[in-house]
C-alpha cells in the first residue's frame, strides 16, 4: 500500500450511469441457429452491456474522426462561396433558381447572415439535400410565375429581400412559368414538378435538373438529319448537348420523365436514364420522412407504399423520386426507424428485408465502371481533335498526299494507343484502390451464412472477429466486441484506432447524425469502410458482480451495416479523385479560344482563295482541295496536343524526384502560387519529438522544480531523498507511463509518436493480454502481475499493465509506508481511457496501483485547459512564466494533472462520466518536448520569400510555440512584431506583441498603434508586422468580424495555431476568395480537407489518403515545395513556346501558302512532308525538354494566353514573316532564270522558282523562330544546356542548308526543286540571318516596349488601370497607403 497521501479525493459517489436513450429499454433477443465461432483474443467486456465502450483508448487522432469525413461538413458551410464563384448556370434559369432559394429560405426561417455567429452553418445545413425531410434545397415554380414551395406559408414572405441574380447567357432550358402544376399539399398526388435544383454538400456540387420524355417524331428528325449530313450532325450535337435536348425529346413533370438533363455550377451537361423498378414497399424504407429522428415508430402520420421505384444514378450517388414531394432527392443518409436497440438490431434481417434493400442501395461495391477498348476508342476517336486530323487525313488522301497522310496516321495511332492504355491503366489503379470483395459471415433469418460483401445492405449484421476479414467492407457501427483498426486510407496517419461496442446512445447519435459529419461519440463505434483490422477481440457474458464475466466461446464480435457502396466514406473519397473540380486555369480556356479565332481566320481565307482560284479558272476539284488544305494549314492537327507536352514532361521530371501526380492539370497551376501553407509537425518539424525533460511542481515553493531530464532524476534513488515533491513525482511518472494510446500489436508498440517517445521515456514495460514489450529489448526479470476483480477473483481481468525496471521499482515501493507486496506493488494497471478528443484538446486515463483499493486519475492536454480542470490554489505562481519561457523557444508543452478515486470499485469506474473524471484535479507539472526543424526547412522558407512567394503556418499546435518555430525557419522575420489577440469581456479582442505587451493593434482596424516615442527603427519593424491568429480567434473573426479585419487578417497572419481540419479548410478557401492562388504542404490526418480544397496540395504522406491531394511526395521534406513550383513554372513557360511555336508555324506557313495560291500553285507532297515530320515535330518535342530554372524568380509567369504582351508578340512576329517572305517572292521574280508557276499543276509538277525560293527560306524561319521562342531564364534553362533541342537545331540547320547549296539529285528531284543561282542562294542564307535578328530584337526588346506603351496610352486616356488586378494585392496596398498615412 503507498504512504503517499491523495492530491485530491473524488466522491465515489459521483458515478452516475450513462444517460440512455428512451429506446434503450428493448428487450435482449436471442439469436437462433448459432454455429461454432472461431477462435479469437477475448476482452473482458459484456456482451450485453457497456463496459467496453471505453476501455481502450481511441487513438490520437483528433475527434477520432477521418479529416475526409470532417471536411465533408466544412463543405456545407462553404456553400455561400461556392456559390458566389461558380458562374451561373448556362442552360438552366439561373434567375428563377435564385428566386426559389430566396423565397424558401424565408418561409423555412433560414436567413444566411454573415454577421450571424450560426449564420453560415445553418444556411448550409438547410440548403443540402440529406433525406426526405430536408427538401426545401429543391425549389419549384409556380404556374403563374411565382415560386412556390411544398410546405409552409407565405405569410413571413419579406419581398423586400433579394438576392443577386445572374441572368442566364443562353436560352434557358425552363421558361419562368409552367413549371409547377398540382397542389402540393394533396398527401395522395405527386406535384408536377419540371425543375429542380440540388446541392450535393459531400461534392460542393449545385445541380439543376429538368425532366424529358423522349419523343419518337423528334428523333426520327433527329436521326434523318444525321443521316443526310452523313453523321455530320451527330458530331456537332454530340459536342454541343445542349442543343440535343430540344431533338429528342419535350419537357414533363419529373414523376413522368424518362430521362434528365443536369447540369451543374461549371457548365457541364449531362443526360441519366430513369430506372423503374415494382417495389411497393413503405416509403421509410427509402428515405427518412421522421422530422424527429428520435420519434418512435408508431408516431409517424404518413407511411405510405411506394409501388414504383424511379431512380437514376449521378457520379455513383443515387437520386431517388419522392413520391410525395415529386422531386429527386439523395438517400444516402437514410437511418432504418428500427435502429433504436442493440440487443433488436443483433437479430440480423429477413430475406424480404435484404431484397427491399437491395433495390435501394443497390450492391455493395465501390465498383468503378471499367469502360472496354472499343468504348474508350469511340469515345477518344470522337473527340474534335481526332475528327479534325480524320477529316485531314481524308482530304490529305483524295489529294494524294498520302504519304504525308500516312505519316499523320500512324502518328495518331500511336498516340490514341497511348491514351487508351494510360486511361486503362489509371482505372485500374483506381480500381485497385477502391474495389475490394470477401466473404463475410452474415446473420439472416437467424441462420449464420456465408455471402460476399457486395449482397451486404443496410441493417446487416455480419462477423467481423472472422479472421480472414482484413478491411471492413461497408460503413458500420460495432455492436459487440472491440477492435484496433487502421485508419490510414482515410487519414493518412498509420496510428492504430480503438473502436468500442455500440450503446443507446451511439444508436441516438447515429439517427441524429447529418450527412458526412460523425459526432467524435459516434466516432468510437463507427468502422469506416475500408479501414484495415488490426485486431478484433470477442466479448464476454456477464457485466454484474451477480453475473461475472465469463468467457463465452459462441460469441462473436458483431458489426451493423450503416452504409454501403459509394455511400460510403470510402466511397466518397473515390468520388473525390475521380470527378476532380475544375481547377480554372485561365491557360486552358484562352488556348481554346485562340484556336477559334484562328478557326475563324481559316475560314475567311477560305473564302477568299475559293474566289482567287475562280478567278484564276481552276477546276472545281481543285480548288476544293486546296481551299480546305488551307484550313488544315491554320490550324494544324497537332496544336492542342502542344499544350500537354511541357505538362507531360515535368511530370517524368517530378516522378525522378519521387513526386507523384494525380490530377496532370495542376502543373501548370503550381506556376502561379502566390501563397504556401504549412502544416508545422512532420511538415516544418520532425515527426519524432524528443523529451528534453519535466518540470514538476514544488507546492511548499509554489514553484516548478529545475528540469529533470531522465525517469530515475523524477523518482529519488532512496527513501532518504523523499520530501514534500514526492507525491507530485509519482504523478508525474505514473501519468507518463499510463496516460497514452499505445498498443501493443505484432510485438510492436504502435501509436501516436509523441505517445511512443514519452513512454519510452519513462523505460518502463508494457503488458496486454500476456504480450509483452520492453522498450529496452530484454524482458524484465520480475514475474508479471495479475489483476482480478474484487467481485470475483478467479476471472482475470486483463486491463493494460505498465511495469517500472526493476531499479526504479525499487525506489518508487521504498517510500511506501507498506511495501510487503513486493515490487509488484509498483506494477499499474489501466482501467479505462477517455480518448484524446481535439475540442477538449486532452485525455485522461484512471489507473489502478497492485493492491490499492484506490485508484488514480491522470490527465495530460495543452496547458491552455489546464485552468478549466484543475484546482486553482494547484498552480505554481510561476504557470505563465514557465510556460511562456520554453513555447517562446518552439519546445512544445505538455500539462498534468492528476486526483484520487478513494475505494472505486471497477465496475463503477466504467460508469463514470467524463466531464466528472476530469474536474477538481490537481495541476502536477510540464513535459517538455522538443520539436527540432527539418534539415531543409529553413533553406526552403527563405527560398520561397526571395521569390516573394508568400508563406503561412498552420498547425494545430500552441500559438507561442508555432511562433518560435517560425522566426528559427524564417517564417516569420525574427525582428518583426508578433501581435497575438486575446478576448476582453468575452467581446472584445485586444492584440498585443507577445515581445511587447505596449505595443497593441486597433481592434477594429487591426492597424498598428504607434508608440508616442517611437524610434524609426521601430518605425520600421512595425511595417512589417505580422499577427498569429488561434483556431479560436479565427472563428470568432469569421463569424463576427467585419470584412474589413477578415481581409487584414487573412493578408497579415503568417501564423495560424489551433486550428482543426475544418478551420484548416476553410482558410484555404478565404486565401482563395481573396484571388490568392494556395498551395498546401501537409503529411497528417488534419490536412486532408486543406490538400483537397487548395490549388495545388502537396501530401508528405504515402498511404492511400495522399489520393486525395494532388501531388503526393515520398521525400518527406518541403523541399519539393519549391520542386513542383519550379516545375510548374518552367511547365508553363514551355506550353506557351510551344504553343507560340506552332502559331507562327501555321502563320508561316500559311503565308508561304498563300502567295503561291496567288499564282495558282501549291508546296509539293515531300515539301510538306520535309516540313513537318523532320523540322516541326523534333524541335516541338525538344523545345520542351529545357529543365527548370534552378532559382525561383520573384515574377510570376504569365497565365494568360490572350494577355496584350503575348498578342503584341505574335502579331509582331507574323508581320516580320509576311515582310520577309514577300520580299524573297519579290526578289526571285526579278531574277533572269526565274521559272514562273503554272497555275493548276497537280502536286506532283509544282516545281517553280516561287515554291523553291519560298519554301527554303520557310524551312529557315521554322528553325530560327524555334530559337527566338525558346525561353530561358528565369524560368527555364538556357537553351544551351537543352542538349537534345541544340543537336536538333544543329541537324535541321545542316539538312536545310545542304538542301540549298547542293542537295543529292534524289533529293532534289523527290522536292520537286528548281536550280537557283548561287548569289541568290547567298541572298536567302544573308536574308535568313537577317530574318533571326530582326526577330530576336523584337521578341526579347521591341515588342514588349510597345506593349508597354499601349498599355500606358490606354491608361492615361482612361484615367487609371487598365489591368483587373488580384484584390490580396490590392489590399496589400492600401495597407502600406494606411501606413504610411499612419
Amino acid at each position: 500500500m503507498s504512504s503517499w497521501t491523495p492530491l485530491h479525493d473524488a466522491n465515489e459517489e459521483q458515478s452516475p450511469d450513462r444517460p440512455q436513450s428512451p429506446s434503450s429499454s428493448a428487450s435482449n433477443a436471442s439469436v437462433r441457429g448459432r454455429r461454432g465461432r472461431r477462435d479469437s483474443a477475448a476482452t473482458e467486456t459484456s456482451y450485453y452491456g457497456e463496459m467496453a465502450q471505453d476501455r481502450m483508448f481511441d487513438g490520437p487522432v483528433p475527434e477520432s474522426v477521418p479529416s475526409s469525413i470532417s471536411t465533408f461538413a466544412h463543405r456545407q458551410r462553404s456553400r455561400s462561396r461556392s456559390t458566389s464563384t461558380t458562374r451561373s448556370f448556362r442552360f438552366f434559369d439561373t434567375a428563377a433558381v435564385e428566386r426559389a432559394h430566396e423565397i424558401d429560405q424565408q418561409i423555412h426561417g433560414y436567413q444566411y447572415d454573415d454577421d450571424d455567429e450560426y449564420g453560415s452553418d445553418v444556411f448550409a445545413d438547410h440548403m443540402s439535400i440529406r433525406s426526405s425531410d430536408e427538401i426545401h434545397s429543391l425549389h419549384t415554380v409556380n404556374t403563374n410565375g411565382s415560386y412556390r414551395p411544398h410546405r409552409g406559408s407565405f405569410d413571413d414572405i419579406d419581398p423586400s429581400k433579394q438576392f443577386n441574380r445572374q441572368d442566364s447567357t443562353d436560352r434557358p432550358l425552363l421558361d419562368h412559368s409552367d413549371s409547377y402544376d398540382g397542389s402540393p399539399t394533396e398527401p395522395h398526388h405527386t406535384p408536377d414538378i419540371i425543375q429542380q435544383t440540388v446541392y450535393l454538400s459531400e461534392e460542393d456540387l449545385i445541380l439543376a435538373l429538368a425532366g424529358y420524355k423522349s419523343s419518337t417524331a423528334r428523333i426520327f428528325i433527329f436521326t434523318l438529319l444525321c443521316i443526310c449530313t452523313g453523321g455530320l450532325a451527330y458530331l456537332i450535337l454530340r459536342w454541343l448537348p445542349r442543343y440535343r435536348v430540344y431533338l429528342m425529346g419535350y419537357k414533363v413533370p419529373l414523376s413522368m420523365c424518362d430521362w434528365v438533363v443536369l447540369e451543374n455550377q461549371w457548365g457541364e451537361l449531362s443526360f441519366h436514364t430513369i430506372i423503374k423498378r415494382r417495389y411497393n414497399y413503405p416509403m421509410s424504407s427509402v428515405f427518412n420522412i421522421r422530422k424527429d429522428p428520435h420519434k418512435p415508430l408508431s408516431d409517424l402520420d404518413y407511411d405510405p407504399l411506394i409501388p414504383v421505384l424511379q431512380y437514376f444514378d449521378y457520379r455513383y450517388m443515387r437520386l431517388i423520386l419522392h413520391p410525395i414531394e415529386g422531386k429527386f432527392v439523395l438517400n444516402n443518409d437514410w437511418h432504418d426507424v428500427a435502429w433504436t436497440d442493440v440487443n433488436t438490431i443483433r437479430n440480423g434481417l429477413e430475406s424480404a428485408t435484404i431484397e427491399e434493400r437491395g433495390l435501394v442501395f443497390g450492391e455493395n461495391s465501390i465498383d468503378i465502371e471499367d469502360k472496354t477498348i472499343p468504348q474508350l476508342l469511340v469515345e477518344e476517336v470522337l473527340h474534335p481533335f481526332y475528327i479534325f486530323q480524320l477529316f485531314s487525313m481524308i482530304l490529305w488522301g483524295l489529294d494524294e498526299y498520302y504519304y504525308y497522310a500516312a505519316c499523320i496516321f500512324v502518328i495518331s495511332v500511336i498516340s490514341i494507343t497511348n491514351t487508351l492504355i494510360e486511361t486503362k491503366s489509371n482505372m485500374r489503379r483506381l480500381r485497385e484502390i477502391s474495389r475490394f470483395v470477401c466473404n463475410v459471415r452474415v446473420l439472416r433469418d437467424g441462420f449464420w451464412v456465408n455471402v460476399p460483401s457486395t449482397s451486404l445492405v443496410p441493417g446487416d449484421v455480419y462477423e467481423v472477429s472472422d479472421p480472414s476479414l482484413s478491411y471492413f467492407p461497408c460503413d458500420s457501427i460495432q455492436l459487440t466486441g472491440d477492435s484496433i483498426v487502421n485508419e490510414s486510407m482515410l487519414t493518412g496517419e498509420s496510428i492504430p484506432v480503438s473502436k468500442y461496442s455500440a450503446t443507446a446512445e451511439s444508436l441516438y447519435l447515429l439517427a441524429d447524425s447529418s450527412q458526412g459529419t460523425i459526432v467524435p461519440e459516434l466516432a468510437k463505434t463507427f468502422l469506416f469502410c475500408g479501414t484495415k483490422i488490426v485486431r478484433v477481440r470477442k466479448p464476454q457474458m456477464g457485466n454484474t458482480q451477480s453475473s461475472p464475466l465469463s468467457t463465452d466461446e459462441e460469441a462473436v464480435a458483431l458489426a451493423l451495416a450503416v452504409k454501403t457502396g459509394f455511400n460510403t466514406t470510402k466511397g466518397a473519397l473515390i468520388r473525390s479523385m475521380l470527378f476532380p473540380k475544375p481547377s480554372g486555369f485561365k491557360f486552358y480556356s484562352d488556348s481554346f479560344r485562340y484556336i477559334a479565332v484562328m478557326s475563324m481566320m481559316a475560314a475567311l481565307g477560305f473564302i477568299f482563295y475559293t474566289i482567287t482560284f475562280i478567278k484564276l479558272g481552276l477546276p472545281a476539284t481543285l480548288i476544293a482541295f486546296r481551299s480546305l488544305d488551307l484550313i488544315t494549314i491554320v490550324v494544324p492537327p497537332a496544336l492542342p496536343a502542344t499544350l500537354t507536352i511541357g505538362t507531360n514532361i515535368a511530370l517524368s521530371r517530378l516522378k525522378k524526384k519521387d513526386i507523384f501526380c494525380i490530377s496532370p492539370n495542376r502543373v501548370n497551376v503550381g506556376g502561379k502560387l502566390d501563397v504556401v501553407c504549412f502544416d508545422k509537425t512532420g511538415t516544418l518539424t520532425e515527426d519524432g519529438l524528443d523529451v528534453l525533460g519535466v518540470h514538476v511542481v514544488n507546492h511548499r515553493e509554489s514553484r516548478f522544480s529545475e528540469l529533470l531530464a531522465s525517469a530515475e532524476s523524477i523518482v529519488p534513488a532512496s527513501a532518504k531523498d523523499v520530501d514534500s515533491k514526492w507525491n507530485v513525482r509519482l504523478s508525474m511518472l505514473f501519468a507518463m507511463a499510463t496516460c497514452h494510446s499505445l498498443r501493443l500489436i505484432d510485438e510492436d508498440l504502435l501509436g501516436d509518436p509523441l505517445d511512443y517517445k514519452m513512454f519510452t521515456f519513462t523505460g518502463w514495460a508494457y503488458e496486454e493480454e500476456g504480450n509483452y514489450y520492453s522498450p529496452k529489448g530484454d524482458d524484465d526479470d520480475r514475474s508479471l502481475t495479475e489483476y482480478t476483480t474484487p467481485a470475483n477473483e478467479s476471472n482475470k481481468i486483463a486491463p493494460l499493465i505498465m511495469h517500472p525496471p526493476s531499479e526504479l521499482a525499487r525506489n518508487i515501493v521504498a517510500g511506501d509506508a507498506d511495501s510487503s507486496f513486493g515490487l509488484e506493488g509498483a506494477d499499474l494497471g489501466v482501467i479505462r481511457c477517455f480518448e484524446f478528443v481535439s475540442q477538449l484538446r486532452r485525455m485522461s486515463v484512471i489507473v489502478k496501483r497492485f493492491k490499492d483499493p484506490d485508484m488514480q486519475v491522470f490527465v495530460k492536454g495543452a496547458p491552455e485547459i489546464m485552468s478549466q480542470i484543475c484546482m486553482a490554489d494547484s498552480f505554481p505562481a510561476d504557470y505563465n512564466e514557465m510556460l511562456h519561457s520554453y513555447t517562446h523557444k518552439g519546445y512544445r508543452v505538455i500539462a498534468v494533472a492528476a486526483k484520487r478515486l478513494p475505494r472505486l470499485s471497477w465496475f463503477k469506474a466504467q460508469k463514470l462520466k467524463r466531464e466528472d473524471v476530469e474536474k477538481d484535479l490537481a495541476f502536477v507539472g510540464f513535459i517538455v518536448f522538443e520539436n527540432k526543424l527539418k534539415p531543409s526547412t529553413t533553406a526552403v522558407i527563405h527560398e520561397l520569400a526571395d521569390a516573394n512567394i508568400r508563406t503561412v503556418m498552420c498547425t494545430g499546435d500552441n500559438v507561442l510555440t508555432a511562433i518560435s518555430v517560425g522566426r528559427e525557419c524564417g517564417l516569420v522575420h525574427k525582428d518583426a512584431p508578433v501581435f497575438v489577440p486575446h478576448f476582453e469581456e468575452n467581446t472584445i479582442l485586444r492584440w498585443e506583441c507577445v515581445d511587447d505587451p505596449g505595443l497593441i493593434l486597433d481592434s477594429t482596424t487591426l492597424a498598428p498603434i504607434m508608440p508616442a516615442r517611437g524610434t524609426e527603427s521601430s518605425a520600421l519593424a512595425m511595417r512589417h508586422y505580422t499577427l498569429a491568429i488561434t483556431g479560436e480567434v479565427f472563428r470568432w473573426i469569421m463569424n463576427c468580424g467585419t470584412v474589413d479585419v477578415i481581409n487584414r487578417m487573412l493578408t497579415k497572419a503568417s501564423i495560424y495555431a489551433r486550428m482543426s481540419p475544418d478551420e484548416k479548410h476553410e482558410l484555404v478557401e478565404k486565401l482563395q476568395g481573396i484571388d490568392y492562388s494556395v498551395c498546401f504542404c501537409g503529411d497528417g490526418a488534419n490536412d486532408c480537407g486543406a490538400l483537397k480544397a487548395a490549388d495545388v496540395g502537396i501530401s508528405l504522406s504515402e498511404a492511400e489518403a495522399s489520393v486525395a491531394a494532388p501531388f503526393t511526395s515520398r521525400v518527406f521534406e518541403i523541399s519539393c515545395v519549391p520542386d513542383v513550383i519550379r516545375e510548374g513554372r518552367a511547365s508553363l513557360v514551355t506550353s506557351f513556346s510551344c504553343f507560340k511555336y506552332m502559331s507562327l508555324y501555321s502563320a508561316i506557313q500559311f503565308s508561304t501558302v498563300g502567295i503561291l495560291y496567288k499564282s495558282g500553285t501549291n508546296l509539293g507532297d515531300f515539301q510538306f512532308l520535309l516540313i513537318d515530320m523532320f523540322l516541326i515535330l523534333p524541335i516541338a518535342v525538344f523545345m520542351a525538354w529545357a529543365g527548370p530554372y534552378p532559382i525561383l524568380c520573384p515574377k510570376r509567369p504569365t497565365a494568360n494566353l490572350v494577355s496584350q504582351k503575348i498578342l503584341m508578340n505574335l502579331i509582331g512576329q507574323i508581320i516580320i514573316n509576311v515582310i520577309f517572305q514577300f520580299t524573297i517572292w519579290t526578289l526571285v521574280k526579278q531574277q533572269d532564270w526565274y521559272m514562273p508557276p503554272v497555275p493548276g499543276s497537280d502536286d506532283s509538277h509544282v516545281q517553280s522558282s516561287d515554291n523553291t525560293s519560298l519554301f527554303l527560306a520557310s524551312c529557315y524561319q521554322y528553325i530560327f523562330i524555334a530559337i527566338v521562342l525558346s525561353v530561358g531564364p528565369p524560368y527555364r534553362e538556357r537553351m544551351t544546356k537543352n542538349g537534345p533541342f541544340m543537336l536538333t537545331i544543329a541537324a535541321t540547320m545542316t539538312l536545310v542548308t545542304v538542301i540549298l547549296l547542293g542537295p543529292p539529285k534524289w533529293l532534289f528531284d523527290l522536292l520537286v526543286l528548281t536550280q537557283l543561282s548561287s548569289a541568290f542562294k547567298v541572298i536567302i542564307l544573308g536574308a535568313a540571318g537577317a530574318y533571326f535578328c530582326v526577330t530576336w530584337v523584337g521578341e526579347k526588346y521591341l515588342f514588349p516596349k510597345i506593349s508597354a506603351g499601349i498599355t500606358r496610352a490606354r491608361r492615361v486616356m482612361r484615367g487609371g488601370r487598365t489591368k483587373i488586378r488580384k484584390k490580396f494585392k490590392v489590399l496589400i496596398e492600401e495597407h502600406e497607403e494606411e501606413f504610411q498615412f499612419i
